[in-house]
């Protein structure tokens, strides 16, 4: 059995203690995490040991696989600490704050012979497994536009970066991996209206190499949550809700149109997307989200920003 721990615990690093303790593939040996109540609880919670200095627990703990799942800005940091003693890490994403640290990250990785998946976490939303598996299967025909909503309250816990890196990463990162194009142009608007530091909405339009275009529209701005996307084609539509975890296709001949409502078996994604890397840890299997990646995307975020002019 596998051997795993957690780093940072909270909001998100709280689900992936859950899960692992729940897991019958692995053993949550510890967490770490700098608040020693927080760490102390989570421990006690699922039986596990508790530390405050991450080093000191992946020195003293025989691990198979870690999760981080720190604020951005120490990413690079405790990844690298984590790779250095060779052990297989899920780094949630984006993978790096910087270019530049994504692209060192990517080579230790690679020259230390470590698995690592960064956690982009809508690959493994029901939802996108089927459209994807749609998509493939060449249902929709040619992909004419895709339009993404991804938006929600402002998140108080986030000050290291805006809701580009943060959050329009999830949208990047499944437009390129259903379409298998990359941004060919783009334009952007970005505006800073609650948050002290960064961009708090974007408002994008991006040509892909495939010929289709696409509306981002993603904010820390709206009252409830949104996730949602629509991919228009030759022989209809998807409209898919990330949420509810629900597909509906409307196929039309240009005169009329149908709509079906897509079986999807629901299932939380962190689950799926801490299975796939167990048994990818396990049985020596390639990440379905490599580092490269998460750099990939990461440099489309910048791109955005950069365009819109406020880096």
């Amino acid at each position: 059995m596998l051997n795993v721990a957690v780093i940072g615990i909270g909001s998100m690093g709280k689900n992936h203690a859950r899960i692992y303790s729940e897991s019958d593939k692995v053993n949550l040996v510890a967490v770490s995490d700098m608040n020693e109540a927080l760490a102390k609880e989570i421990s006690e919670k699922y039986g596990c040991k508790y530390y405050t200095d991450y080093k000191e627990m992946i020195s003293k703990e025989k691990l198979d696989i870690v999760s981080v799942v720190v604020p951005t800005e120490y990413h690079k940091q405790v990844a690298f600490d984590v790779i250095d003693k060779k052990i297989n890490i899920l780094l949630e994403k984006p993978i790096t704050s910087t270019i530049e640290d994504g692209k060192k990250l990517v080579e230790f990785a690679r020259n230390n012979g470590i698995k690592i998946m960064i956690g982009h976490i809508e690959r493994f939303n029901p939802v996108v497994i089927e459209l994807k598996k749609r998509l493939e299967n060449n249902e929709l025909g040619e992909i004419f536009k895709i339009d993404v909503n991804r938006s929600g309250p402002f998140p108080q816990r986030i000050g290291d970066v805006g809701v580009v890196i943060d959050l329009a990463v999830h949208d990047l990162d499944i437009i390129r991996y259903l379409t298998g194009a990359e941004i060919t142009r783009a334009h952007a608007e970005i505006a800073k209206k609650i948050h002290k530091n960064h961009e708090d909405m974007i408002c994008a339009v991006l040509k892909l190499s495939n010929g289709a275009i696409c509306n981002m529209n993603v904010n820390w701005l709206t009252p409830i949550k949104i996730r949602n996307i629509q991919i228009i084609g030759e022989k209809g539509m998807y409209t898919a809700d990330y949420i509810t975890q629900e597909i509906n296709f409307y196929q039309s001949d240009g005169i009329e149109s149908t709509v079906t409502k897509i079986s999807v078996q629901k299932k939380e994604p962190l689950l799926t997307e801490l299975e796939h890397f167990i048994d990818c840890v396990e049985n020596d299997k390639t990440p379905l989200v490599s580092a490269e990646d998460g750099l990939r995307v990461l440099e489309q975020a910048k791109m955005l920003i950069e365009i819109a002019g406020d880096e």
